[in-house]
């Protein structure tokens, strides 16, 4: 490790991948501020700077719920054509400029209609606006390569009209589905059907669990619902008595046997109070100990972060090295939803020889 350069310089330059991006968490502050202009949307402060910290602070309560409802300014200027174009063909720029060469980005199209767009619209401006992005950063020399998940909301019953727009979008850039909202109430299972109908039509779904509720959402999550991977799931802990000794309950041991990607979010858990630190984030024992855990940015605009400050913060607080650092980058492509030669030539002729450049 002492060896190793882990300077943010070379943190920033490592390839990375990230499976946990919420387009309407993300945006930069300033274009917040310009869009609410635009559509005479107010908000807290018209200062970017002070619109940042006003985020990281709100979403600080330690609350999901209370989280979740600082979206309500980053949507208002997400409902037309203009805010949804600037949006994604930012993303794609912040990401290169991260260091991120495979993003998979999540939205609810049905959050996204105020203005007049159908749901089938949001998706087609979504994508024209990430094909920009690509071609953009394609150009400069710092490729992305950028899947669509298309979140449906677990509190409403419009998940099946959003699975529909998932598998009629897939040869449009659309990789998969997941469910998104506050989790305690709203089981999965609610959706049964949604995801029954995504299995028959080989798509691809992750959903969120083992965040805001405990062991019985991961366990529906991936039993009675089917999902390929786990949103968070910083609560499989509780199936494993004494993390240190390591010995496995069955859920857990099911997770970690089958490879199930735990889409991780450490600065996001803390803010919602899934963990208590970023030095006793479970994300370090589970890696350890052998689960497919990923790293990822969660809501970057909300939280405050980027990948290479999520890296940063491992590395200073919770003693990871490069290799670390590679092992959960890797984790990630393998889990990705795109197909298996792209995921390969990825690990093989892009992350691998970029961190041998360091190490």
């Amino acid at each position: 490790m002492s060896s190793t350069r882990t300077d943010a310089d070379t943190l920033r330059r490592l390839p990375k991948a990230v499976l946990h991006d919420h387009l309407d968490g993300g945006l930069r502050p300033e274009t917040v501020v310009e869009l609410a202009e635009s559509v005479g949307h107010a908000l807290p402060t018209t200062d970017p700077d002070e619109l940042a910290a006003w985020y990281y602070e709100a979403a600080n309560s330690g609350d999901l719920v209370r989280y979740i409802a600082t979206f309500e300014h980053t949507l208002a200027v997400l409902q037309n054509r203009e805010g949804l174009l600037r949006a994604a063909e930012e993303y794609v720029l912040d990401l290169a400029a991260d260091g991120v060469v495979y993003g998979e980005v999540r939205y609810a199209p049905e959050l996204m209609t105020g203005g007049g767009l159908t749901l089938a619209e949001v998706v087609e401006t979504v994508q024209e606006g990430l094909a920009a992005g690509m071609a953009r950063v394609a150009a400069a020399g710092t490729p992305v390569r950028v899947g669509t998940l298309l979140c449906g909301m677990r509190m409403f019953d419009r998940t099946r009209a959003t699975a529909d727009l998932a598998v009629a979008f897939r040869d449009a850039g659309v990789v998969g589905f997941d469910i998104a909202g506050a989790e305690d109430g709203f089981p999965p299972a609610d959706h049964l059907d949604t995801f029954a109908y995504l299995r028959r039509e080989n798509m691809p779904f992750t959903i969120h669990a083992g965040e805001a509720h405990g062991l019985p959402s991961i366990h529906q999550a991936l039993q009675v619902c089917g999902a390929q991977r786990i949103g968070h799931g910083v609560r499989i802990t509780d199936d494993i008595p004494d993390l240190a000794a390591g010995k496995l309950g069955r859920l857990a041991g099911w997770i970690r046997d089958r490879r199930i990607a735990l889409e991780m979010c450490p600065t996001s858990n803390l803010q919602t109070g899934a963990a208590t630190s970023i030095a006793e984030h479970p994300i370090t024992a589970l890696k350890d100990l052998g689960f497919r855990v990923t790293l990822n940015t969660d809501n970057r605009l909300v939280s405050g972060t980027t990948m290479t400050r999520e890296m940063s913060l491992l590395v200073e607080q919770a003693g990871w090295t490069v290799e670390d650092l590679r092992t959960v980058t890797v984790n990630a492509l393998k889990s990705a939803f795109v197909p298996f030669d792209e995921r390969n030539a990825l690990i093989e002729d892009v992350v691998l020889p970029g961190y041998a450049a360091v190490l």
